[in-house]
């Protein structure tokens, strides 16, 4: 039933982890950024993308789950 991890997933869950991996990465380099030149104020804006770039890895992984659990409801209904 499930061939291939992103196959079988839906538009949905694709758009959230790409989401949630570009705040990542841009909290990543801002947080980087302004560790390494002493800049504060560019450290501590990063923060925000790290944390809502999780809370969206959060939020994909259960629309994943619930979009299997919904698949194999259907695919046990079915002779």
């Amino acid at each position: 039933m499930l061939n291939e991890y992103w196959q079988t997933s839906g538009m949905a869950y694709r758009i959230i982890v790409f989401s949630a991996m570009g705040f990542i990465a841009l909290g990543l380099i801002l947080t980087i950024i302004g560790a390494n030149t002493g800049n504060n104020g560019l450290m501590w804006t990063g923060m925000p993308f790290l944390g809502l770039g999780t809370i969206l890895h959060v939020a994909g992984i259960a629309a994943r789950g619930q979009e299997v659990r919904r698949r194999l409801r259907e695919a046990a209904k079915k002779p």
